[in-house]
């Protein structure tokens, strides 16, 4: 069994407070288009309209030479944490590229692959029955965008 896991809370409440991102600037406010874009906290597509924050974002506890930044949307205004068993509503692309990294937060040669969206859960738990990945991430299929984590159950 699976778990999706959306970004700690403490972390985007820092961020939406204006603290800094993984390159240690000022979140960019926006408005959202309602199309593609996915806050990577409630797990759900910020609506049309709706005030958003675009930042750069490390979902790894250190620099290292695996440790991918990039850019992600938030909800610019406070919004309950998102995840669980289910496929989150904020992956709505047709594919995803996902990988398997260690304890070490190392990826695990041959684990990365795009997939058809309908099959990721599947994929991802078969990832996390091999005892080398401690997690997998979900990755944008066209720009490598982060998206959430996996987790066992």
């Amino acid at each position: 069994m699976i778990r999706f896991t959306a970004l700690p809370t403490d972390e985007v409440r820092a961020l939406q407070s204006g603290g800094p991102d993984a390159y240690g600037n000022t979140p960019e406010r926006a408005v959202s288009d309602g199309a593609g874009n996915p806050c990577r906290h409630c797990l759900q597509q910020i609506p049309e309209g709706a005030p958003m924050l675009i930042l750069a974002h490390r979902p790894f506890p250190a620099p290292q030479p695996y440790a991918e930044t990039g850019p992600i949307f938030l909800c610019a205004e406070p919004c309950q944490r998102g995840g669980g068993t289910e496929l989150p509503a904020a992956l709505a692309s047709p594919d995803y590229l996902i990988k398997g990294y260690s304890a070490r937060h190392r990826i695990v040669y041959g684990s990365g692959a795009v997939v058809p969206t309908a099959t990721l859960p599947a994929r991802a738990a078969a990832l996390l029955a091999d005892g080398r990945i401690a997690y997998v991430h979900v990755r944008s299929a066209r720009n490598n965008c982060y998206q959430a984590r996996i987790d066992r159950a």
